[in-house]
């Protein structure tokens, strides 16, 4: 883990190299480095961010017209630089890799009984060494490449270079995401799209299995077993300005209040169609027409956008509805019936546990499955029989937004869709459906517009250690994903419970330095969740209340409320993920954390 960036010119590639790392710092890293040819391999690596890497390769005048840079986020071994990529073997061959080898430990030992000395804890040392094993033995790259994956057991993308051949690249993968970028006389590798636009918007993805030969004149593909194929071009919609700051101070601040247009771009489409098949794409009338439960898979935020969907799909649909942790549904014996929808939601279409889940899925035969995902022609939704892409644009920060809050319009438009199919919603109810989601942007334009009394409410919270986020019914989820973003970026313990449970369990944590935030929309379980709150109270408890404006609250000594717009109904959880994300945003601030890289954590998760 985390990030590749590879290129080929005839030009110094190395600013192209930093720029491209840069731009994957957002994917997670804690240390970073390239590997240049110019006549010896000549590698740069620090600890830290990518800008002292940088620094270090001018002040060393490293330059060259073929390379591979990586930004590493640590699995195998601590943060030092000799654990940083990329690593070289014997001086000859440079290697840059994501993912985890899972045999590492038998290989290790193989290796350095044939003499092979390791220098860092990773396992990508490994891999380093068997291409050039296999290099030593055949005298070609591309086919050491070839040879030395058939032994790695595990999760890989890899770029690879030798001292001997300036003109060649060689990367292969299976499970972790790898592109290349087609230029006018040089080409480019990357783990990720961000990284090659500024020099290309022509991208092909590698299948899994894939190893290819990159040089300035073309690319050549290989499948897993030998032979010659060719992988779609297509043009990234991905656009520079969405990846830049602009006017924000963090990505994270930029991509909440990006959520209106994002929701806007992904309504569009619905809008326009009505809740119909056609927006999943594929076959989606025949794979929806005989349906008879569904299955949600996910990680994560995601994992929590599933479980509100789960309250939509059985109220709306009368379908059994179920959500499942991706990293648990795919080693339990799960039961079968290839008539159950498989649901996949990842925002980057690359979540190694949830591809892995589906993969699972589809084994047990199981085919109706759809994906959910924010990323055109990522890996999750190319193994599905049906995708609904959201429209959120480039979401930079680790802590998920607007991902989340498109996740939930698709998912929503789904249930509505299986319902219109099975005849529970006829065309009265979903002009009441569409008239809602019309609204809704602007709801969450009102929303926003509360982000002076949340940052007032953040101070109190930056002195914490511990919060409680309480919810019922469908937003019992959205305190889910409230307790989640604090954890994320603020590094404040916070746990999240129905509201009912409080009474068998949690309570005995409330006192008067366990701030408890309250999800209490003007719904048909008001009036239980003011009971809930009068528990806390009891108990010395300070409630921090997300109430709607026409909930009849007032606030007293130890209950602080803010009312979010009139209550929109059905939709009310996208409206209530807003101001809890703007909590966690501004208490993050007062506590000076690094918002959009949080400690210890990833964007892209492609390991386990």
């Amino acid at each position: 883990m985390c990030g590749i960036v590879g290129a080929i010119g005839k030009r110094n590639i190395v600013p192209m190299l930093v720029d491209g790392l840069k731009r994957l710092e957002y994917r997670g890293y804690d240390s970073s480095g390239i590997a240049v040819l110019d006549g010896e391999i000549r590698r740069v690596r620090r600890v830290g961010r990518v800008a002292e890497m940088e620094n270090a390769a001018a002040a060393e005048g490293v330059a060259g017209e073929l390379g591979i840079g990586h930004t590493r986020w640590a699995t195998h071994g601590g943060v030092t630089e000799p654990n940083a990529h990329p690593h070289v073997s014997g001086d000859l061959i440079a290697v840059v890799h994501n993912g985890i080898i899972e045999n590492h430990d038998e290989k290790r030992d193989e290796l350095k009984a044939q003499g092979y000395v390791f220098t860092s804890q990773t396992d990508t040392e490994v891999i380093a060494h068997l291409v050039h094993r296999y290099y030593q033995q055949r005298g070609d790259l591309f086919a050491a490449v070839q040879d030395a994956v058939k032994e790695l057991v595990g999760a890989y993308a890899i770029a690879v270079i030798t001292k001997d051949n300036p003109d060649l690249l060689v990367v292969a993968r299976m499970g972790c995401p790898l592109l290349i970028g087609v230029g006018e006389g040089e080409n480019f590798v990357a783990s990720d799209v961000s990284a090659v636009l500024s020099a290309t918007r022509r991208v092909m993805y590698l299948e899994e299995g894939d190893v290819a030969t990159v040089t300035r004149e073309g690319v050549q593909v290989f499948d897993g077993s030998g032979a010659r194929i060719e992988r779609k071009l297509h043009l990234s919609d991905v656009s520079l300005a969405s990846l830049e700051l602009g006017p924000y101070s963090h990505f994270m601040q930029k991509e909440i209040h990006e959520q209106p247009r994002a929701l806007s771009d992904t309504i569009e489409q619905i809008l326009e169609e009505g809740f119909s098949p056609a927006l999943f794409e594929g076959d989606a009338t025949a794979v929806f027409r005989d349906v008879q439960s569904v299955q949600i898979i996910a990680c994560g935020t995601s994992f929590y956008a599933g479980s509100v969907a789960r309250y939509w799909i059985e109220s709306i649909t009368g379908l059994p509805c179920a959500v499942e942790i991706a990293s648990e549904y795919r080693y339990r014996a799960a039961v079968a019936n290839p008539k159950n929808l498989i649901v996949t939601i990842s925002q980057s279409g690359e979540t190694l546990d949830t591809m892995e889940a589906l993969k699972y899925a589809k084994s047990l035969g199981q085919e109706k499955t759809l994906s959910i995902c924010n990323v055109r022609e990522s890996a999750i939704p190319r193994s599905s029989a049906l995708v609904f892409y959201t429209k959120a644009g480039a979401e930079i920060g680790v802590a998920s937004t607007k991902a989340f809050t498109t996740q939930l319009v698709a998912l929503f438009t789904l249930a509505v869709t299986l319902a219109k199919l099975n005849g529970r919603v006829g065309a009265e109810q979903e002009t009441v459906y569409l008239d809602a989601l019309r609204h809704l942007p602007g709801s969450v334009q009102h929303a926003l517009n509360l982000e002076p009394q949340v940052k007032a409410w953040a101070d109190r919270f930056a002195e914490k250690h511990h919060a409680l986020f309480l919810g019922r019914g469908v937003h019992y989820p959205v305190a889910l994903e409230g307790a989640l973003k604090l954890k994320e970026i603020t590094y404040i313990h916070a746990e999240a419970y129905p509201a009912g449970e409080l009474k068998h369990g949690p309570l005995a944590l409330v006192d008067e330095d366990m701030p408890v935030v309250v999800i209490a929309p003007n719904d048909t379980l008001l009036e239980k969740v003011k009971s809930n709150m009068q528990e806390v109270r009891a108990r010395g408890g300070e409630l921090f209340v997300f109430a709607d404006l026409d909930s009849h609250f007032v606030e007293s000594e130890g209950v602080h409320v803010i009312r979010t717009p009139r209550h929109v109904g059905i939709l009310s959880p996208i409206i209530h993920s807003v101001p809890v994300q703007l909590l966690a945003y501004h208490t993050a601030l007062a506590r000076g954390t690094d918002v959009d890289k949080p400690r210890n954590l990833a964007k892209s998760v492609t390991v386990e």
